[in-house]
């Protein structure tokens, strides 16, 4: 093959101009931890579907009960155990929305029509055995439970922190003695707990409430104990003692914000706990009485006609599903987006 001559301009072999002032620049926005922490939640698709859904059905707990301009415990024994019925959606007959139910001899019936219901009048989700709205019930039922769940995760956060905070700050007796304390009231089952509490206040909110946050606070205090006792030997922590600064203080206003995404994860995964420990006693009749509504009462009501008039159950069920698996999902994205082991 013939050489091919290759001519390079002089000007290519030029020294190349370095600006030392931009060797330190940043092309990309600086993001805080809460900015880094929102793109990596972001990232995660079942986190931010989890959280839509979550904040539907917040909505729907507090508005849904005056949707259907009923009251949840309004009787009309008339109507009692109607299957769903939804405008437009009872024309398309293979969606359960039509009103009718197959009996025993398997026979499709009306049971609007048998019962001679008013052809504008519709339950979305059908009746129950007393002829209340099922639609009503079941969400102010998740209005009461996600009441019951967040005011629980709130008072079990408030003293877990502080005590777990002031547990491993101080260390040495003072952490003997309350951790002394914590083992003794891990060693008292809930539902032991909870009856005692049902003897000294009727059942209801309040002692259901109590009932959650005597024991339910402790796991929180262990957490935060074992951070604190990491971080008290940082840096900026001798540094505030150094200054001057308080034990308050330095808690406070140094330890505990560094804790703001162990405080969040663990506060996110007790909410569904909480949630299920109520409708767990509900269910076996130590929990909210009638005429009240949670999602445990009305899944027991639904279990006890689970056979004939199975939507009774369904709409509850899902609901409690929904909401126990869209927060572990949201715990689960907040775990992976604020603990640093966690980063890819």
């Amino acid at each position: 093959m013939a050489n091919v001559e290759m001519k390079i301009e002089k000007n290519k072999f030029q020294p190349a101009v370095i600006d030392s002032a931009k060797g330190e620049e940043i092309s990309k926005p600086s993001l805080n931890f809460w900015q880094d922490a929102w793109l990596r939640v972001k990232k995660n698709k079942g986190a931010i579907v989890s959280l839509v859904i979550l904040v539907i059905m917040l909505i729907m707990a507090f508005v849904g009960p005056m949707i259907s301009g009923r009251e949840y415990d309004t009787q009309n024994v008339k109507y009692a155990n109607l299957p769903a019925k939804i405008p437009v959606l009872e024309n398309i007959h293979w969606l359960p929305f039509d009103g009718t139910m197959v009996n025993r001899a398997g026979n499709e019936i009306d049971m609007y029509e048998m019962k001679n219901v008013p052809e504008d009048t519709y339950y979305w989700f059908g009746t129950d055995s007393l002829g209340r709205d099922l639609f009503t019930r079941l969400w102010k039922g998740t209005q009461i439970s996600l009441y019951i769940a967040f005011l629980a995760a709130v008072i079990d956060m408030v003293i877990g922190v502080a005590y777990g905070a002031i547990s491993g700050y101080f260390g040495g007796k003072l952490d003997n003695v309350m951790q002394r304390i914590t083992e003794i009231l891990m060693g008292i089952p809930n539902l032991v707990v909870v009856i005692l509490m049902i003897l000294v206040f009727k059942p209801g909110i309040l002692s259901i409430t109590i009932a959650l946050s005597i024991t339910g606070w402790v796991s929180m205090a262990r957490v935060v104990r074992a951070q604190v006792m990491k971080l008290k030997e940082q840096e900026y922590v001798l540094a505030s003692r150094t200054l001057g600064g308080s034990h308050s203080k330095i808690i406070f206003k140094h330890l505990v914000p560094n804790l703001a995404g162990v405080i969040i994860i663990n506060t996110m995964f007790t909410i569904p706990s909480a949630i299920f420990f109520e409708a767990f006693l509900s269910f076996i009749g130590l929990g909210l009485q009638a005429p009240h509504a949670s999602l445990g009462t009305l899944i027991d009501d639904g279990f006890k006609s689970l056979l004939t008039y199975p939507h009774q159950l369904i709409y509850p069920a899902i609901a409690i599903s929904l909401i126990m698996i869209c927060f572990n999902m949201v715990a689960d994205g907040l775990r992976d987006a604020l603990d640093p082991k966690m980063r890819d």
